[in-house]
């Protein structure tokens, strides 16, 4: 099968190409902007920046004879420049599913989220027909959503969407230190945090990024159509979190926790936009049956055990060998400060 992967150099992107190189069987083409050069461990990699309007073309040359899209690409950062964000993830999308049309691609994967949906009633889990009108507060919810209204309206091949929790692995530690923390935090301050303080509400369903390609290309062999929720069965909760950081739980308002990330984040101090906090606290638990029914998946990686790997991995910075995984250190993002000024504005890092 040849399968066209975008955003195969982030974090589930390269957990997906190392599952698909255990099949060994595949043609596999990664699309990302920053791109190692030639082929790497099999895969052919193209350079495409889903934010320039222009990239449709790039895109039909890169899909063409696919058998199968999957589109993973997403921008997190700059936090502050949220019509770039939109560019790359609606306008990206967009240009994603015109290319796979005019390519007479035969199956498309669109990776989608939990943050689609919109705020939970209460603590109950949530099916694939919950609606998917986003958390307004984030831009990352909202571009999420808007993106399923295209793929509601979209007249192409068939498309399964699937809506995964938080995706973690080790490797994706010094991508998230760089997304979430000021460059002067060392990595090895992660676990010495005394206290957490955090609202009782908040609930983050998680899954492990190699569970998640392992349903991806579930999905991939049984040419599966629709929407299929992906995560760990038990969401991950705001006392586990601070038991996993070795810090002390101090139940907050909510009010009083955004507010002090969007004090810090307007400051330009810290680069978490305040919409990732209400998303947190906002998002539903997820009901993961018709992906355990219909595609046999079930993970293998508990929501804690994915919430202590990423906090190791973050405490040692841990890294991948592609660009969006590179090793993070104070040093090197202070010299990426000076040259290319903070994450959370930085439309080209």
């Amino acid at each position: 099968m040849r399968i066209v992967v975008t955003g195969a150099s982030g974090n589930v992107g390269s957990a997906l190409l190392r599952r698909l190189r255990l099949d060994g069987e595949h043609e596999v083409v990664g699309v990302a902007r920053r791109v190692p050069a030639g082929v790497v461990d099999g895969v052919r990699w193209v350079s495409v920046d889903l934010a320039e309007p222009g990239s449709r073309g790039r895109l039909c040359q890169a899909f063409a004879g696919a058998d199968a899209v999957v589109h993973l690409a997403w921008a997190f950062q700059p936090s502050h420049q949220v019509g770039y964000l939109e560019s790359v993830g609606v306008g990206g999308s967009q240009r994603v599913l015109q290319a796979s049309a005019v390519a007479d691609v035969a199956h498309v994967v669109h990776v989608s989220s939990v943050g689609a949906y919109s705020p939970k009633r209460d603590d109950r889990a949530v099916d694939e027909s919950w609606p998917v009108d986003g958390v307004p507060t984030s831009s990352y919810s909202r571009h999420k959503a808007a993106v399923e209204r295209l793929l509601d309206g979209y007249d192409g091949p068939p498309v399964a969407r699937l809506r995964p929790g938080i995706a973690g692995q080790a490797s994706a530690g010094s991508a998230l230190l760089r997304y979430g923390l000021p460059v002067v935090v060392p990595a090895k301050m992660v676990g010495a945090l005394p206290a957490l303080p955090m609202p009782a509400g908040l609930t983050i369903a998680m899954v492990h990024a190699d569970d998640l390609a392992d349903a991806i290309v579930r999905v991939l062999e049984r040419r599966a159509e629709g929407a299929f929720n992906l995560a760990a069965p038990t969401p991950v909760t705001a006392p586990m979190i601070a038991e996993v950081l070795g810090a002390r739980w101090v139940d907050t308002p909510a009010g009083l926790a955004r507010g002090a990330l969007a004090l810090s984040w307007h400051a330009r101090l810290q680069p978490l936009a305040p919409g990732w906090f209400d998303l947190a606290c906002g998002v539903p638990a997820l009901d993961s049956s018709r992906a355990v029914d219909e595609l046999g998946w079930s993970p293998k990686t508990d929501a804690v055990s994915v919430l202590r790997e990423l906090v190791e991995g973050m405490s040692r910075a841990g890294a991948g060998d592609t660009a969006v995984l590179r090793e993070r250190s104070v040093r090197s993002e202070l010299a990426d400060l000076f040259r290319h000024g903070p994450v959370s504005h930085r439309v080209r890092p």
